[in-house]
């Protein structure tokens, strides 16, 4: 009978111990290509989807609040061109982009309040990331205005695996001292295989000054979450419950010499 016990309480410990180190959540804002070259296809696909990404596990994303694009300081609302699609077998939103002339173009999403029943809180991804063409790099490093963003000190785009990301972590425009950021590989083919557990979502702290680094250890896509508790609440179910807010950015990084 002890041992039932023992194997009963064991099972369930092992279930949330799991749960609780595996499955990040991520807003995600995908480009079909981060740098647009004059010998590039102009049209670039974004796909918008919620996911926990190194799992390959995605979520439904009922279609954004907000869909954008700032580039020279002005915004375009994209709101209107987004379709529907499916991103890891749940429902995710596309659209197709035409990059006309030189400039860093930032795509951000403000989706609508997700309910997370395992966490009993509501979660808000503002999740952007950036695109750059025609050999203009400038504003890489503007503030769209996000309720919370992550602000580069590193160049959000020609970057390779082994470099280190730099970025603010920002709330109401102001910095967040210690912030925590959690950060995820996209693993999109499902070909790498994390060591443990704990490898799948690593987690960083930012400094006084709001301010994190993180040397990227391989290509491809990686995203940032800085996450942080609302000031304000939101209601389920008659009740008031917290909201994270989550700043969200992707970054591409290349293996060397390709």
């Amino acid at each position: 009978m002890k041992k039932s016990i023992l194997l009963a309480f064991v099972s369930v410990f092992s279930f949330f111990f799991t749960a609780g180190t595996v499955l990040a959540h991520y807003g995600m804002v995908i480009p079909s290509d981060s740098m647009v070259m004059q010998e590039d296809n102009k049209t670039i696909r974004l796909n918008l989807s919620f996911s926990h990404p190194f799992e390959g596990i995605g979520m439904e994303l009922v279609k954004p609040k907000a869909f954008s694009v700032m580039t020279n300081g002005s915004k375009k609302n994209l709101l209107g061109t987004l379709g529907k699609t499916m991103v890891m077998d749940h429902t995710a939103w596309k659209t197709d982009y035409q990059i006309k002339r030189p400039g860093v173009y930032m795509f951000y999403m403000e989706p609508e309040p997700y309910w997370e029943p395992a966490e009993d809180c509501f979660i808000i991804h503002y999740t952007k990331t950036v695109v750059t063409a025609f050999g203009d790099d400038e504003g890489w490093d503007e503030e769209i205005g996000l309720k919370t963003e992550i602000v580069p000190l590193s160049k959000s785009f020609g970057l390779y695996a082994g470099n280190v990301f730099q970025g603010i972590v920002k709330l109401n425009g102001k910095p967040v001292p210690y912030a925590e950021v959690e950060v995820e590989y996209y693993n999109e083919d499902q070909t790498v295989k994390a060591p443990t557990d704990y490898m799948i979502t690593q987690t960083i702290k930012a400094d006084q000054n709001g301010v994190f680094t993180y040397a990227v250890p391989a290509a491809g896509w990686w995203g940032f979450a800085a996450l942080n508790t609302a000031d304000f609440k939101l209601k389920h179910e008659s009740e008031d419950k917290d909201v994270e807010l989550g700043a969200v950015i992707w970054v591409k990084f290349h293996e060397w010499g390709k």
